[in-house]
């Protein structure tokens, strides 16, 4: 799955209606709703949307006839294999009715155009883990780190006995990165999955 990696728009006229569609990366509904609310056009007469993040999808027909919009917008998110994505399309008329094949098209088709020429991200899942170790074995847990694309020590927090790091990395290197850690601090460090 992929996302996007900055804001898209693409603007088109179908019939003397313009449609502008906005599309950006979203890691959560409130994110979604944050980013239609900011690009939805207060002048338009519809600013139909669609968001999909996992599991979670909503869209909107702003008025339009139902299905018309929000639904081909949503379809034109999924059709493009992209995850944490929302879409708004606003369009204002232009005194010719496109009924509702043609809405359909407009507006799936604006999205899809703006999809595709979005840059796109893949999506990489990440695991976090706690690593509690000595002092002297920290240099080198965190060089480890830099050979890892994507991961990150994301705080340390320093005990009496050594250093506890938080770390994110991709989960196909979570095995990998388990196994250099013991080598390094010969098997002394403790590793786990954080509470919550």
């Amino acid at each position: 799955m992929f996302t996007l990696r900055k804001t898209e728009r693409f603007e088109q006229e179908v019939k003397k209606s313009r449609f502008l569609a906005a599309a950006g990366p979203a890691g959560s509904e409130e994110e979604a709703r944050a980013f239609i609310a900011g690009c939805g056009s207060q002048d338009a007469g519809h600013n139909c949307w669609a968001f999909r993040i996992g599991g979670v999808y909503r869209f909107s027909d702003d008025g339009e006839p139902g299905g018309t919009a929000g639904r081909p917008i949503l379809q034109a998110i999924e059709g493009q294999g992209l995850d944490r994505v929302a879409v708004v399309v606003s369009r204002w008329f232009g005194g010719v009715l496109l009924g509702t094949g043609g809405l359909v098209r407009a507006y799936g088709g604006t999205a899809a155009m703006c999809l595709r020429a979005a840059e796109r991200e893949a999506i990489v899942d990440l695991a976090a883990l706690s690593v509690v170790c000595a002092f002297a074995d920290e240099g080198r847990i965190r060089a480890s780190l830099a050979g890892i694309a994507g991961a990150v020590a994301d705080s340390a927090d320093f005990t009496a006995e050594g250093v506890r790091l938080l770390v994110r990395l991709p989960r196909d290197r979570l095995d990998g990165f388990i196994r250099t850690v013991a080598d390094i601090t010969r098997g002394q460090a403790d590793i786990a999955l954080p509470e919550g």
